[in-house]
């Protein structure tokens, strides 16, 4: 028996329960698995007549049923022939069974109902009660597109009522707030069938997405050499740097007189040839090269989503050579820079994972328990938690992944430091130490956005559209409450657009009203209305996109407040 924790064991008692339920209600469908996933479950089936979303409600009512009876969920080995006879008339089971090496297998009971399983589950059946249908999908058997075709049936559960209700209001909030309905409603990005999962973004779009590339750059300072490589090369670079072999099916190519060349899906190799060009001493050590990369990766058309999943998109990438001793100083450096960058953006949960060597690897036991050990006394240099996931490197060293935390509590993958001794290796990178003798660098990916436009997605979810003042598109609009008001209006403006603030004029000739409600509909952050009283006093009232005013504010203190609100 396999053991889990408590909300593990009870979701997969939940899975067992939808196809019990199932198999009560529609006694000819075929179960194939249904395993637990990161808020709940699925199961996957295959019906007689298809299931349809009105049907959830029922099967929900049928597992509620169900649970009352107060069944205790037991298991037993079996030998394989016995199960091979329980299941004659269900080939996914059959082909389980078969693969499973052992010369027994589980089957858990509940009531009449049993089912092919390793175990992790409540005691009985009657603690499942906190969950909720979700979806039905389409889905293959063991995930191969040329096999069976089945329908998928996922649900949420949880321990307490609480817990489920707070999921369920995340799920609306997700709904509300989607990226892809909030670029539309803002004019930031869209998408067009003529270039399926690449975005097109808008002049207010571009500007967000230019304002995050700028910040990165302050951050950076002049301690990283900005370079900009070819977006096509020929393909014995990628022979070289392995892509070529491993990551083939995910490449673009084109023909060039008769030749071959990829359109780049990662930024490094070019990187690493802009070090080769010449030999380097270890006084040159760090060298940090930085680059804004666009960068394509093919992906099925059913996996693309707005922001989150595209095939073109712009890594912020650093390439920093270094010498083995050196890697835990800017490891420091890193953790320095990636809590700026998130904390500007309203990201101040970051969680953090040290992944250590694979079986399969490169490069020696020393090298290996030097990066491993200067990853983790970086972060504890830092104070930070972290847990390790050993075995989690990659073929070519460790790394430290970042996962931020957003509003609505799901967790965001996004930076990620690693620790590369495969790359200086295969291009044959060297430098010249101090006693005069070759020797390889180190080499340190770095992506902080990881990808520009899913960190813009993210982000826009994160804040509700919402954006921080210092990168929102449009960070004041002006609204007067009659023509009367134009001529200070403009004064305004003025004001604000000298110093750099992004600021426009509603010169419509709608009610003061009707100007407000589009701005927030728009999500300007403040709100500059002017009346009379503002035009005689030669002051501003200050609306912010929550409601609350601000009256009697003088011209040169906004200007000031809106100079500060948008520094870095």
């Amino acid at each position: 028996m396999e053991k889990h924790d408590h909300l593990h064991n009870l979701r997969h008692s939940a899975a067992h329960l939808i196809a019990h339920a199932v198999m009560e209600l529609y006694p000819d469908t075929l179960l194939t698995i249904g395993p637990v996933t990161e808020t709940g479950f699925f199961y996957d089936f295959l019906p007689t007549k298809n299931f349809k979303e009105e049907d959830l409600p029922l099967i929900e009512a049928r597992m509620h049923e169900i649970a009352k009876r107060g069944y205790f969920i037991t298991g037993r080995q079996v030998p394989k022939d016995e199960a091979r006879e329980l299941y004659v008339h269900n080939k996914f089971k059959r082909e389980l069974i078969d693969q499973i090496p052992d010369e027994t297998v589980g089957i858990y009971t509940q009531g009449d109902f049993f089912d092919l399983c390793r175990g992790g589950h409540v005691d009985e059946v009657g603690a499942v009660r906190y969950f909720k249908l979700m979806s039905i999908s389409g889905s293959y058997w063991r995930a191969d597109r040329s096999g069976q075709a089945l329908q998928r049936i996922a649900g949420v559960c949880f321990a307490t009522q609480k817990d489920l209700d707070a999921h369920l209001k995340m799920l609306e909030d997700v709904q509300a707030y989607d990226h892809r309905r909030l670029g539309k409603q803002l004019d930031l990005f869209s998408f067009h069938e003529v270039a399926p999962g690449i975005p097109f973004f808008h002049h207010k779009g571009l500007l967000v997405y230019n304002k995050m590339i700028d910040f990165l750059r302050h951050l950076r300072g002049n301690t990283y050499q900005e370079i900009k490589t070819p977006l096509i090369m020929h393909e014995s670079l990628w022979h070289t740097s392995g892509h070529y072999d491993n990551y083939r099916e995910n490449m673009y190519f084109t023909s060039v007189e008769e030749a071959t060349f990829c359109v780049k899906p990662m930024n490094c190799p070019g990187s690493i040839l802009h070090y080769a060009e010449k030999p380097h001493s270890y006084r040159e050590l760090p060298m940090r090269l930085a680059e804004f990369g666009n960068v394509h990766r093919f992906e099925l058309s059913g996996t693309l989503h707005g922001l989150f999943r595209v095939r073109a998109f712009t890594q912020d990438d650093a390439h920093i050579y270094c010498t083995i001793n050196q890697i835990e100083q800017e490891i420091l450096r890193l953790m320095d820079l990636v809590g700026k960058l998130y904390g500007k953006f309203g990201f101040t949960e970051v969680r953090r994972f040290v992944s250590t060597r694979p079986e399969k690897s490169m490069g020696s036991d020393e090298a290996w328990e030097t990066a491993i050990s200067a990853l983790k006394n970086a972060l504890d240099n830092k104070g930070f938690s972290y847990e390790v996931d050993e075995g989690g490197g990659a073929f070519y060293g460790p790394k430290i992944d970042m996962k931020i935390v957003d509003a609505m509590g799901r967790e965001w993958q996004c930076g990620t430091i690693q620790v590369d001794f495969t790359q200086p290796e295969n291009f044959k990178l060297e430098y010249v130490d101090s006693d005069q003798s070759r020797k390889r660098p180190v080499m340190i990916h770095v992506a902080l956005y990881g990808s520009i436009e899913r960190f813009f997605g993210i982000l826009l979810e994160h804040t509700k559209g919402i954006l921080p003042f210092w990168i929102t598109p449009i960070q004041v609009r002006v609204l007067t409450i009659t023509d009367a008001q134009k001529e200070y209006a403009h004064t305004v403006v003025e004001a604000l657009r000298v110093v750099g603030i992004r600021v426009e004029f509603d010169e419509s000739g709608d009610q003061i009203s009707a100007k407000i409600r589009r701005a927030q509909v728009e999500k300007i952050p403040w709100m500059l209305v002017i009346g009379q009283k503002e035009v005689d006093q030669q002051t501003v009232t200050l609306r912010h996109s929550d409601g609350k005013q601000e009256f009697g504010l003088v011209l040169a203190d906004i200007v000031a407040r809106a100079q500060e609100a948008s520094a870095y």
